[in-house]
């Protein structure tokens, strides 16, 4: 297969490193969820092996995403598969040693501990999360140079790669916000741990008091809101285009794959859109489930944007398709 036209690929044709990193990523889904039901320590509140769920999943299901994707690419395919691989060896040891972390009850983020299984963590962190970032960008690049297939499903992956990218930078950007905030909090055999910065700007959780399992500040802003709104919205787009593929067998008016294109675009223009004001909700320390007024008006202006550029690509698709004469 050598087009992005087709939604799904023959699995023994995706990335295979990247299949291995999702592997991994599901087995450790499996132990987490073991561990949450058979290990009883806590850390900043909740079980330690929450942080390792959601980076399983959350990896897992991004590393099968770039499986599937880099198997239908037409051009680059050799830089594409170096790409990937640096990705998936990135992202198990990045998830690797934060799971390390959590097993041994202690903090990954913001820890400023110098014993050896700290300094792993740290150095990891420093040498393989900006190439996780950079990886990504130039898949997405690589991306870029397609050609063939679906316009939709190309144009789902033009621009949610991108604003995955995004997702992935806005917790650098934002970090400047927090890096200066010095606190101490309890491991899980409640000894002192000395951490620096936070995933908080404004009011902190620290020990609880977040939102269920995501752990999201209820009390302030926090930089995971935006970060994940980014890092899945390629899976959005892709779902979206897919989903409008599936309704084209319905929807005459759907058929023609640069009506799908041009809606895919538009709800990648609302999605960012939605990105950028979480974003900014999150620098103003405002908790995501409690907006101001100028919060709501800026989403009312994303959504309404949106929902009437949607509205008016379909009132002139169905109207042109009413007014093509009938086929014989």
């Amino acid at each position: 297969m050598t087009v992005l036209s087709k939604p799904v690929a023959a699995v023994h044709r995706w990335h295979k490193p990247l299949l291995v990193h999702s592997a991994l990523m599901g087995a450790l889904v499996v132990v987490s969820l073991i561990g949450l039901l058979v290990d009883p320590r806590t850390l900043g509140g909740e079980s330690v092996w929450v942080k390792p769920l959601k980076f399983g999943l959350s990896f897992g299901g991004y590393g099968l995403t770039l499986a599937w994707l880099l198997s239908k690419l037409v051009r680059g395919r050799g830089a594409g598969w170096w790409f990937g691989t640096v990705f998936a060896v990135s992202g198990v040891l990045d998830v690797g040693v934060i799971t390390a972390a959590a097993a041994s009850g202690t903090f990954s983020h913001y820890n400023t501990g110098d014993d050896a299984l700290n300094t792993v963590v740290q150095t990891t962190f420093e040498y393989f999360v900006p190439l996780l970032f950079l990886a990504n960008v130039a898949i997405g690049i690589v991306v870029l140079l397609q050609r063939a297939g679906d316009r939709g499903v190309r144009t789902a992956l033009a621009t949610g790669l991108p604003i995955a990218s995004a997702g992935m930078l806005v917790v650098f950007l934002l970090f400047g916000y927090t890096a200066r905030t010095e606190r101490t909090d309890v491991n899980s055999a409640h000894e002192s741990v000395q951490l620096k910065g936070s995933h908080s700007i404004g009011a902190d959780v620290s020990g609880g008091g977040g939102m269920p399992i995501t752990g999201w500040n209820l009390a302030g802003g926090d930089i995971r809101v935006p970060h994940f709104i980014g890092l899945h919205g390629i899976h959005v787009l892709l779902l979206l285009a897919v989903g409008l593929s599936v309704l084209a067998a319905r929807r005459a008016w759907l058929r023609d794959d640069r009506v799908r294109a041009r809606l895919v675009g538009i709800a990648a223009a609302g999605y960012t859109g939605l990105f950028a004001v979480t974003t900014w909700q999150a620098l103003r320390g405002q908790s995501v489930v409690d907006p101001d007024a100028a919060t709501l008006a800026a989403l009312f202006v994303v959504l309404a944007g949106t929902g009437a550029a949607a509205v008016a690509v379909a009132r002139r698709a169905i109207g042109t398709t009413a007014a093509a004469p009938p086929q014989r």
